[in-house]
């Protein structure tokens, strides 16, 4: 069972659900690893209701955990436009090389190609184009800018719907204890359950631990426009598929374990390697990824998502939805609400299996 549904029902507003503000985590638990965890059966639809400690229940010896080892930058920047003094905030989106940055700069209005702005200790970039959909694109007249500058400059890109400013534990908390590869501009928000003593656990047990590489970037968040959801477009984000990670997801399905993805990045990294230049198997790979996976999609790697709850209308919505059934997770979404779970980036856990 992969979650198929019919071409003809793919609307919209059918992966619409009511998510009330209250619902919306706006801090991390006290502790890494303390969240709740619900379980969805994706054949049979039973729900169970556990901690993320649980997870232990439902990995076995033999089985594949593949993380996502991407580290969020602190990407958004304030600045000054030179000249007048006035305020602006840089959200850096994409690293073009030589020196250029892919972004989003508010307020749009005060913007114009050639205008110059300032970040602080001597970093200036220069306005090149406006490139569409709210982005432009600029030239760092410094040169590079290091990472521990960009360390001391910028804040966490949290998403907008944590109505709050960032503040210092979010440095640690919207970050993966696995993070190693600098390049997101949002968390891979499945991994931030996982505690060092956890994933040791589990690995002394006998399931593997792969890392593989998916830079999230805007496209994940961005908002479906169209009530067809066939005709939206994925904006790219890079990825990396190693030889040792298909080696290892090899064994595993040789050795009957199954494929534990942790988060939705993972996935579309999986399953865009398994398809990549005709591929019809997981194949190493690196490159960029516009796959979007909606119903009816037929899953080639994954056996199992460990996810967080996502927005409304969503393109995340509609891929748990191709894994387990449209109808099947909102069922479980309309579960948690009703028992109080926290939903999105800072909440709490789901596993489909």
């Amino acid at each position: 069972m992969n979650g198929l549904a019919s071409p003809e029902k793919l609307h919209l507003r059918d992966y619409d659900y009511r998510l009330p503000k209250e619902k919306i985590a706006q801090f991390p638990l006290p502790e890494r690893g303390g969240s709740r965890l619900l379980v969805l059966d994706r054949v049979t639809g039973a729900i169970e209701h556990r901690w993320f400690a649980d997870l232990d229940r439902y990995v076995s010896s033999g089985d594949l955990l593949v993380v996502n080892e991407t580290r969020v930058i602190p990407a958004r920047l304030k600045g000054t436009k030179v000249g007048t003094g006035a305020r602006l905030e840089v959200f850096l989106l994409r690293d073009l090389g030589n020196d250029r940055w892919e972004t989003l700069i508010k307020p749009q209005r005060r913007v114009r190609s050639g205008i110059i702005i300032d970040f602080g200790e001597g970093v200036q970039a220069e306005v090149d184009e406006w490139v569409g959909e709210g982005k432009f694109r600029i030239r760092l007249l410094s040169g590079p800018l290091p990472e521990q500058v960009l360390d001391r400059l910028g804040d966490v890109p949290l998403p907008p719907y944590i109505r709050r400013d960032p503040v210092p534990e979010d440095r640690d908390r919207y970050q993966t204890v696995f993070a190693a590869e600098p390049g997101a501009v949002a968390a891979p928000t499945a991994g931030l359950h996982f505690t060092r003593e956890h994933l040791a656990r589990l690995t002394a047990g006998g399931v593997g631990l792969e890392k593989i590489l998916l830079h999230t970037g805007l496209g994940t968040f961005r908002p479906i426009k169209v009530e067809d959801v066939t005709l939206h477009r994925m904006e790219a984000e890079y990825f990396e598929v190693s030889d040792s990670l298909v080696r290892r997801v090899g064994e595993c399905r040789d050795g009957g374990g199954r494929v534990f993805a942790v988060g939705t990045t993972t996935t579309r990294a999986l399953e865009s390697a398994a398809r990549w230049n005709g591929a019809d198997s997981l194949r190493p790979a690196k490159g960029w990824t516009d796959r979007f996976i909606h119903p009816p999609y037929e899953f080639r790697v994954v056996d199992a998502l460990i996810t967080n709850f996502h927005q409304p209308k969503s393109t995340l919505l509609l891929l748990v939805s191709a894994l387990a059934g449209r109808d099947r997770i909102m069922r479980a979404y309309h579960e948690a609400l009703e028992m109080d779970y926290r939903f999105l980036s800072y909440g709490d856990a789901m596993l489909i299996q």
